[in-house]
């Protein structure tokens, strides 16, 4: 059992060097328009299927109405713009395919939409961090309505066997046909779920700890590391040879976990971010060995990439701002099979884009900026 700390990216950098990580470039073109006059809100959720689709949600009440949606108002203030559906899918080359979601009969739809994620019987499943978002939901690629795992309404309950707490997303386990639930924006937990049924099976928190609701108080630069997940816990990845990756996102810490719960190793990233700090979602490298974590920082607006065996910190791309390759809270992030990127901003981010997949690269530094095509370097 052991922590790492990437402090000094300097350092990390120079450590780096005569190593070789995957390189990405930003595509620009994708996706394609939105018909309709559709606009995003804030996407605060991606996923990647069987077939390389991808699949975002957004927030259709996060807008401006008399800057953003004229043409959804009453009366009609403008042409342009109307928000979207809550899911979107688009193909490989960035058309969209289909749209669905939003309240209906026999579930509870999220006050607060939030993550969206895709089993291995390509089913959608949907959390919520909204007041009152103690439930799960889950439906066909499609939209058609499965279950609703959870009552909408219940206490904030650690220790719950029936309900969650606002929930951040789910991954999956295929050869164990379990889901693993980032629970959440008010309980501090991992879940782990039958994927048929939604029956709890186990669940623990921060060090394998049993989870505490205790309000542990803002983070502070330079105290001990909290025995407890601070809220949210934003992801929780399983990865193919049996570890769990757990984004403690205001810890500013990446924890490793045997799939039963026993704490391996930690990985602070950016440890001294305040505010919704720097670990929000991870991916694995598309490679048979996901021998990379690419993990999102919403907060420094970065991408990092790891080497998973060593936890090393290799390099990381991204910048502050609105032109392609940059972010404005970048909030989660997805890989296909074929090595591409896929991430998806929060707040007035209101986007997804795609970064392509350019191959292995000498490491020469660790702040790539923006990886823009133009750009040889």
């Amino acid at each position: 059992m052991f922590s790492i700390t990437a402090c000094d990216q300097q350092s990390n950098s120079v450590q780096a060097q005569g190593k070789e990580a995957p390189s990405f470039e930003v595509d620009p073109f994708w996706p394609k328009p939105l018909p309709n006059h559709w606009i995003l809100g804030s996407t605060i959720g991606l996923a990647v299927d069987s077939k390389d689709h991808v699949f975002i949600i957004h927030r259709r009440n996060s807008f401006n109405e008399r800057t953003e949606i004229g043409a959804a108002s009453d009366p009609k203030l403008a042409d342009c713009c109307i928000p979207a559906p809550n899911v979107l899918e688009f193909d490989p080359a960035g058309n969209l395919v289909n749209s669905w979601g939003g309240p209906g009969e026999g579930y509870d739809w999220p006050n607060s939409n939030h993550g969206i994620s895709i089993d291995h019987k390509d089913n959608i499943w949907i959390g919520g961090n909204g007041r009152g978002d103690s439930h799960i939901l889950k439906f066909t690629r499609n939209g058609q309505f499965l279950a609703q795992y959870g009552s909408a309404g219940a206490p904030v309950d650690s220790h719950s066997k029936e309900n969650f707490g606002r929930v951040a997303e789910v991954a999956f386990d295929a050869a164990a046909n379990e889901a693993f639930v980032a629970d959440g924006y008010t309980n501090k937990r991992i879940a782990v779920l039958d994927a048929d049924t939604g029956v709890l099976k186990r669940y623990w928190g921060a060090y394998g700890n049993a989870p505490d609701d205790a309000n542990l108080g803002p983070f502070k630069v330079g105290e001990e590391p909290a025995q407890q997940f601070r809220n949210p816990v934003h992801c929780a990845e399983p990865s193919m040879d049996g570890l769990v990756y757990v984004c403690d996102r205001v810890n500013n810490r990446l924890q490793v976990f045997n799939s039963d719960g026993t704490y391996v190793q930690e990985l602070f990233v950016k440890p001294n971010s305040l505010g919704d700090g720097s670990v929000w979602d991870i991916s694995f490298s598309s490679d048979v060995d996901q021998r990379f974590i690419y993990l999102a920082d919403g907060t420094n607006r970065k991408i990092f990439i790891i080497e998973r065996a060593s936890m090393e910190i290799l390099t990381n791309f991204g910048d502050g701002g609105r032109n392609p390759g940059q972010f404005f809270a970048v909030h989660n992030i997805a890989t296909d099979s074929k090595g591409n990127i896929y991430t998806t901003e929060t707040y007035e981010g209101k986007r997804v884009q795609k970064f392509t997949y350019m191959g292995m690269k000498p490491v020469t530094v660790m702040d790539q900026g923006t990886p823009w095509p133009a750009d040889k370097r």
